[in-house]
């Protein structure tokens, strides 16, 4: 066997010094140190290490390779078998205090191990994948960096931590939360950095080819800057979500809370980019109205829940005049459908999460037309687009695959709409799309049959698990 370690930092554009030591190598460059540590005799040639060996029935080889800051000494290398003892350790005993019992619960059980391992450890934040500028669309430009904090797809897979038992891992989070949320609810993003960074200016690198010749290859996400009401109504589900789990809201919490709650009072007018960071006009999005909705529909059950100081009557009013507002400006009653924003007749598979957040029931006559016009439209081979490249301005080229979150919405929304067998079916069909070891990407593209986007992807498993849970009910119901 042979192996070879060509590390080349900062996105390939630097080759490091490179050192052999008595048990390995160091190398080094700029911030950046690795050690690679073995007992086998190691080559160094044109800045890699290589080093040839032969593979006998139970023998064993080890190689460790760590990483360290430059300027600081090297940390010690813990033995090879010691550390995969035990790390193996501490995910069965991770994995032991799994919760949930319900239907697929080996497929929700590697999600939640997935969402576990795009959990920081120490700052408590949840990236959205561990990858940047793996293609939407082979050779195409939907190509993003997707290695930060987006507060919508950290917040939802919080929620499905916490309905599985995982209370550290949403606590964790809250404190991530309160710190980068500052003392300003004005000035709230929806994504940061790993460590709370606020400035992840986008940029590209045109040296590289990019994955199968799709470029740009990008750092950092221009998203970042853009105002989506929706992840306000998201913030609040958790919150809510929270709160109902542990029994309890903290008093010292509460005012922070509120302020937030007040200041979508004074923006859920506005237009806005949308949930999909569409790069083309802002809008008065549907599914950014039900989830400014979502904010003071759980606002309310809160104060109401856990006697809160709060204006509740004020409240309930701007849930009465959102709701009724969404009813009539963003549903094409022709159609029966609702739609991606107000007056549009494109559609949108966001609205699929109008019963999941109980804007309305899941067998109200209008989410059985919006799920029969999305799955209609919006499908191909049954999986669901997010929207129609074709007639959606979102100031893109291409197309792009079918985004599995959205088909996992389908999934739900099926399952409170009394179409339990149908929920079923698509759910194993989506779920037999992963990769071996049960991962999910972005998105799936049905005319080259394989998976597409960034990967894996956080927002993918966590709709598979709310998905599970949604048919689990049903079945429990007797659906």
């Amino acid at each position: 066997m042979r192996m070879e370690l060509s590390l080349r930092p900062d996105y390939g554009s630097i080759r490091p010094w490179i050192e052999l030591a008595s048990d390995g190598a160091i190398a080094t460059a700029g911030p950046d140190a690795f050690r690679l540590s073995t007992p086998l005799p190691l080559q160094l040639e044109e800045g890699t290490v290589s080093a040839e060996f032969v593979a006998v029935e139970g023998a064993r080889e080890r190689l460790t390779l760590t990483w360290h800051l430059s300027y600081e000494e090297s940390p010690p290398v813990e033995e090879a078998d010691s550390a995969l003892a035990r790390t193996e350790a501490w995910w069965r005993e991770w994995s032991g205090r799994c919760g949930y019992q319900g239907a697929y619960r080996d497929e929700v059980l590697t999600s939640l191990i997935a969402l576990k391992a795009m959990t920081s450890e120490t700052t408590g934040a949840v990236i959205a994948a561990p990858t940047t500028s793996l293609p939407e669309e082979i050779g195409g430009e939907r190509n993003w960096d997707y290695r930060y904090c987006w507060l919508r797809d950290s917040v939802l897979a919080l929620e499905a931590l916490l309905a599985a038992g995982y209370t550290d891992e949403a606590l964790a989070f809250r404190d991530f939360l309160l710190r980068v949320g500052t003392g300003d609810p004005t000035a709230i993003q929806i994504m940061y950095g790993v460590g709370g960074e606020r400035r992840l200016t986008e940029f590209e690198l045109p040296d590289l080819p990019g994955y199968e010749d799709s470029r740009p290859v990008r750092v950092g996400n221009l998203a970042s800057e853009q105002f989506q009401l929706d992840v306000y109504g998201e913030v609040a589900g958790v919150m809510f979500t929270g709160a109902e789990l542990l029994g309890r809201i903290e008093p010292r919490l509460w005012p922070r809370w509120r302020a937030i709650i007040e200041h979508v009072e004074t923006i859920w007018r506005q237009p806005d980019d949308g949930i999909w960071e569409a790069r083309g006009p802002q809008r008065h999005y549907t599914y950014s109205k039900v989830m400014a909705w979502v904010v003071f529909d759980r606002a309310v059950r809160l104060a109401e829940r856990f006697e809160l100081q709060a204006p509740v009557e004020h409240w309930k009013q701007i849930c009465d005049e959102i709701h009724a507002e969404v009813c009539e400006r963003g549903y094409d009653p022709e159609r029966n459908t609702f739609t991606q924003y107000y007056g549009s007749k494109e559609l949108d598979a966001s609205v699929l999460n109008i019963p999941l957040v109980g804007f309305l029931p899941g067998t109200d006559e209008r989410v059985t037309g919006t799920i029969d016009a999305v799955w209609r439209e919006l499908g191909r081979d049954g999986f669901v687009s997010r929207y129609s490249t074709a007639e959606t301005d979102d100031g893109l080229s291409g197309d792009e695959g079918q985004f599995l979150a959205c088909s996992f919405w389908l999934v739900n929304a099926l399952a409170l709409n009394g179409r339990v067998d149908d929920a079923r079916g698509l759910f194993e069909r989506l779920a037999g799309l992963a990769n071996d070891l049960g991962l999910l990407a972005e998105e799936y593209d049905v005319g080259r049959g394989r998976q597409v986007g960034n990967f894996p992807q956080a927002f993918s498993h966590l709709t598979l698990i709310l998905a599970a849970r949604a048919i689990s009910e049903a079945q429990a119901a007797g659906g």
